[in-house]
């Protein structure tokens, strides 16, 4: 049987709207960055390939963007191809408009946001053309003033620094978050996930599942699930009270709380808090409160150019001694050793 009868075929068994789409794929397009994660790259992309496959429908078609033409190196040294620029793709909006436009940037990403770039997302937001941004590019559409107001994502090393210099506080910790236009997402393989929900909303859940289950993934996960972060991860399974009490102390870093007032919150008593922590952790719970909250002075340090004084204040310390002191304890250098080693440009707001 040929390709054409093969189509009709699979045509004939597909519901209405799945054979809608074979006749007019939705068309992605990934624009990468310099410095582009291919992990995050490759992991929005394939869900895509597989669930034409498991259709064995050309639901969707994907192509891959640069600010100019020629290759783009990734940060692990290999280079994508580009198969159209930006500036074809706005001239050519009127004929042809993507379904979908995810941004992949790089480090720094802060550099990143050239005059071109600016007026192309722009100019693709006023055109109503959806937006993805992964990882680091929600900074990029930050930039730009198009999150104004919007519930967004970032990855996790990036959601302190964020916060203090978008003053961003519907941002949120979690794989994605979409939000009318937007989407923005954690990055790496959260792009995964991303992708799957979007086939879902085109092609149903069938497809999507059929693409989990063909990806040898456990299921479609919400975006509203919390990203993997650095500390009480390392604990699942192990304890839940004792992920608890590290996740209320990450959500309380401005503010600190008392060690009696977080054994309330989970359940345990004092006792048993201590003892999880000495058991598992191999400290007390005050002080892994306090090495939370100077690492994350230590990220808005390296990530912002915020005084030293208000880095003190976001971390929950109210004396700029004790701050300097505790964390010189931790990491060997104080607050102002550690900014002098920060390039001037890293965590402005503006490009």
């Amino acid at each position: 049987m040929n390709a054409p009868a093969n189509l009709a075929a699979m045509k004939s068994l597909a519901t209405p709207e799945i054979s809608a789409m074979a006749d007019r794929p939705f068309d992605v397009v990934v624009l990468v960055l310099p410095g582009f994660s291919h992990l995050a790259l490759h992991a929005y992309m394939e869900p895509f390939r597989l669930a034409n496959t498991v259709s064995r429908l050309p639901l969707f078609r994907w192509r891959i963007a640069g600010l100019g033409a020629g290759l783009v190196e990734g940060a692990n040294g290999l280079a994508a191809p580009v198969d159209v620029t930006i500036d074809d793709l706005a001239s050519h909006l009127d004929d042809h408009r993507p379904g979908q436009l995810a941004v992949v940037a790089g480090e720094p990403v802060e550099r990143q946001l050239t005059p071109q770039l600016n007026g192309f997302l722009r100019l693709m937001a006023r055109r109503g053309v959806a937006i993805s941004a992964f990882g680091t590019a929600t900074w990029l559409l930050a930039q730009t003033g198009l999150l104004t107001g919007t519930r967004c994502t970032i990855h996790w090393s990036r959601l302190a620094a964020f916060s203090e210099v978008f003053n961003q506080p519907r941002i949120r910790d979690s794989l994605f978050v979409k939000d009318g236009q937007f989407s923005t997402c954690a990055g790496e393989l959260a792009g995964f996930d991303l992708a799957v929900d979007l086939i879902a909303t085109q092609a149903g859940a069938f497809i999507a599942q059929e693409v989990c289950r063909h990806a040898t993934v456990d299921g479609q996960r919400s975006g509203s699930n919390r990203q993997t972060g650095p500390s009480g991860i390392a604990f699942a399974g192990v304890s839940e009270s004792l992920v608890a009490a590290i996740r209320v102390m990450e959500e309380n870093i401005e503010s600190p709380i008392a060690m009696s007032d977080i054994s309330k919150r989970i359940g345990v008593s004092r006792r048993q808090l201590e003892r999880l922590f000495g058991t598992y952790v191999g400290t007390t719970p005050a002080k892994h409160y306090l090495s939370l909250r100077v690492d994350h002075a230590k990220r808005l340090i390296e990530g912002t150019r915020l005084p030293l004084v208000d880095v003190a204040m976001a971390s929950g310390f109210v004396s700029s001694s004790h701050f300097s002191k505790c964390f010189r304890n931790l990491h060997g250098v104080s607050p102002q050793q550690l900014r002098l080693t920060v390039p001037a440009w890293i965590g402005r707001g503006l490009g």
